[in-house]
Parts: structure tokens; sequence; C-alpha cells
């Protein structure tokens, strides 16, 4: 159904509203503030690409896919790429296309997708552009290697290189016993690869999220949107847990679980230098790079191939919606080869009954 009448405003006017009311809904708690700002950054890239005085009613599917290309085309300036911007799509991008990740083009989509479902609710467009786009990211294949799951004997080195820490590593000076943070980083790699926890949800954590039911120790996790979900801390993670806060610093941060042993709160990027460091210990055969959001694949890869329920799974994620798992179940080697050697059809041993 067409909207009665359209307001012609400009990308950058519609652009302005919006994220006006994206940042509004930070304080009901419906988007939390890193979220708001990342819809606010994509949103300005597309006013950038797309044209500030264009007409948003005058783009159409194929405008989109020249705002999405150039994005693709664009260099990631958080890995070094170069300040220069593509500018309007169409009028050519930097050289060397495919600087952007996958995981960066599909967010880039969302976060358009979003701005024009509301220009259409609206009365901006008349129709959605969205619906005749035809460019979309790179599948899953694309994601960089240390955002996809560990293996299970890859994820088991790390796990046990961080609950038995070894010798530190030529590179690494010398620490006061002061300065030792093995529990914590236990604590750390032991939460991110059986939780699953979003960086952000475990940077914020605090002490009093942790209590104790009929013998379960639970964490109540504040995730996206001002949700909370309550997880089940497995025994060994529970015991990491009582083995931090029996070493943990006393520091400015009264309240935060995570601290540096200065007592600060840990930042989002001290998290992957723990893992880093962790990772360093590992044997090689079982060493591999991975960032806090591989180790959220870990968790979701390894609970569903164990034939956990689905729901559980989402759940312990902090999903809303079950379809988003997709997302975050990473193919396994040897899997498929597993499946069909347990057929179940076949566990009588194949005996013919006729």
């Amino acid at each position: 159904m067409l909207p009665a009448q359209v307001n012609r405003l400009t990308v950058e006017e519609a652009a302005d509203r919006y994220v006006e009311l994206v940042r509004a809904k930070t304080v009901t708690g419906a988007l939390s503030p890193a979220t708001a700002e990342v819809y606010a950054r994509d949103v300005a890239t597309f006013v950038r690409l797309a044209g500030p005085g264009r007409v948003l009613d005058d783009l159409t599917g194929e405008d989109v896919d020249a705002v999405l290309l150039a994005f693709a085309r664009k260099p990631d300036e958080r890995r070094g790429g170069a300040d220069r911007d593509p500018g309007p799509a169409g009028q050519g991008g930097e050289p060397g296309g495919g600087l952007q990740s996958a995981a960066s083009q599909a967010r880039f989509r969302r976060s358009v997708s979003a701005l024009f479902r509301h220009a259409a609710a609206t009365g901006w467009v008349q129709l959605d552009p969205m619906r005749t786009s035809s460019v979309t990211a790179r599948e899953r294949g694309g994601l960089r290697a240390e955002r996809r799951a560990l293996t299970k004997e890859q994820a088991e080195g790390l796990i046990a290189a961080a609950r038995s820490p070894a010798a530190p590593a030529p590179e690494d000076r010398p620490r006061r016993r002061d300065q030792r943070t093995e529990a914590r980083d236990a604590l750390i790699v032991l939460m991110l690869a059986t939780l699953g926890p979003r960086v952000s949800e475990l940077v914020r954590a605090n002490v009093d999220d942790f209590s104790t039911n009929d013998g379960v120790r639970y964490w109540r996790i504040f995730g996206k949107g001002g949700t909370t979900r309550d997880v089940p801390l497995p025994r060994d993670v529970a015991t990491a847990l009582d083995a931090y806060l029996a070493v943990r610093p006393e520091g400015r941060e009264r309240a935060a679980l995570l601290l540096s042993w200065r007592g600060n709160r840990l930042a989002r990027g001290d998290v992957q230098a723990v893992i880093d460091r962790v990772r360093r210990a590992v044997e090689p055969g079982r060493r591999r790079a991975v960032t806090p959001h591989g180790l959220r694949h870990t968790t979701a890869t390894h609970l569903l191939a164990d034939g956990t329920d689905m729901d559980a799974v989402r759940r312990i994620l902090g999903h809303s919606d079950l379809s988003t798992l997709g997302r975050y179940r990473d193919e396994l080697p040897g899997e498929l080869e597993v499946a069909m050697g347990h057929h179940p059809l076949l566990r009588d041993g194949g005996q013919d009954r006729s």
C-alpha cells in the first residue's frame, strides 16, 4: 500500500531525522548506545556514498546496489586503510576492491535496510528500494579465519592453556606478584569459549551479577536492547570464577568483575590481548588466532553439534530469534562423516530383517 503523500526529503535530511530517532531509543533502553552509534555511523556513510542532496524517494534498487558496491570497495580504516572516501556512488572508489569484510558489508546492508523500512513506514519513500537490490555480501566463507569457530581440538587447547598457564613466553616481560593475571585470564577464556557472551557483555559484568541458586551459579547478563538473561555456569567456570574472586585486586572500579592489575575495568581491546597471551601457550598443533566473536561462534557451533536444543542455545547467546543462530553455526571438519557413520536409521547394525 502506497503512502497518501510522499515527503520528499533529501538523503541527508532523512538520515538526520532517522539517526535522531535511533539515538532517542537509547533513553528507553530499546537500543544500547554502542548499537545506536553503529547505526549512526553506517547511515552517515550511506549519505556520503549516495549523495546528501539527492531526494531519498528518487533512489532506485540500482542506486542502492551502487552504494553497497562502493562501500565494499571502501578501505576499512580499522585495518589502517587509506583515509580517502570513495565519494558518491557511481563516481568510482578506491582501487583493489573487497577491502571491507563480509561481516562489515552485511552489517552496513542491515543498517541501510533499517533506514528504508522506517522511510517507507513514515512516507519518505513510495517503495523500499532494498526490495529490488541485488548486491549481497560474500557468505560465511569470506569471514576472516579468526572470526570463525575453533575446532574441538583448538578450543580444548586454548582452554587447557588458560587453566594451566605455562611459563611466560620469551617476549613477555617479567611481572611482579601483584601484576599476575592468570586467574583472571583463565576466567575470561572459559567464559567466552563456553558461554559465548558478547565482548561488550563481558566487560560490563559486575561482581553482583553472579548469584547462587540451589547450588548452581548463575550469571545475569545485561544484553542488547536492555534485555537480561540468567545463564548457569558450568562447574569448571564457577570454579574459575571463585579462584579469580579470591585474588581479584581492589581498585577504583569496585563493582566491575574484570579488572586490570591497576584496578581499572577492562576495555574491549584488553580482552583480545588476554586471548592472544593465552594462545601463545597453546601447543603449535592446536594453536589458531581467534577473536572474542570467534569464541562466541565456537560456543554456538559446539553446543549445536553436540545436540543441544536450539532454543536453549538461543537463550544462552541472548538472541530473540532462532533464525539468527544460522550466522553463528560454523562447519566442523568431519562432522558429515560422523553424522553418516551414526545414522539413526542404521543403528541396528544394518542387519537384514526380511
